[in-house]
């Protein structure tokens, strides 16, 4: 079967990005024909700091390979020798950004609601 293979390393390099926190999706920006991708954040519970259309890289499929080894290499080496811990740190810190934003959220539909 033809591309075979291909189609394996792409399901594993979104399985890859899902585990991070990410999605591919089409590069937007000077990418005349369409060779490029970029990662974002799957949404807006995932990643709470980033906006849902950041651009977390930008680039091939390899170089996306390349760099999402690279940040799964580093949070394991966070884990290994700064701070076992780290993942339940991490969690706990977006669960923080998501409460200050619900909490603005919040606050601004009061706001309105008491305008009208």
């Amino acid at each position: 079967m033809s591309g075979w293979n291909q189609i394996q390393q792409v399901r594993k390099l979104e399985e890859r990005a899902d585990k991070l926190g990410l999605k591919f999706t089409a590069y937007k920006h000077d990418d005349m024909y369409g060779e490029s991708v970029a990662l974002v954040p799957k949404d807006k519970d995932v990643l709470p700091i980033y906006t849902r259309d950041a651009v977390m890289f930008a680039g091939s499929l390899e170089g996306a390979a390349y760099w999402m080894q690279g940040v799964m290499w580093a949070r394991e080496y966070d884990r290994m020798a700064v701070d076992r811990n780290l993942d339940k740190k991490r969690e706990r810190k977006e669960q923080d950004e998501r409460n200050k934003q619900m909490v603005k959220i919040l606050k601004e539909e009061k706001l309105s609601l008491v305008k009208t």
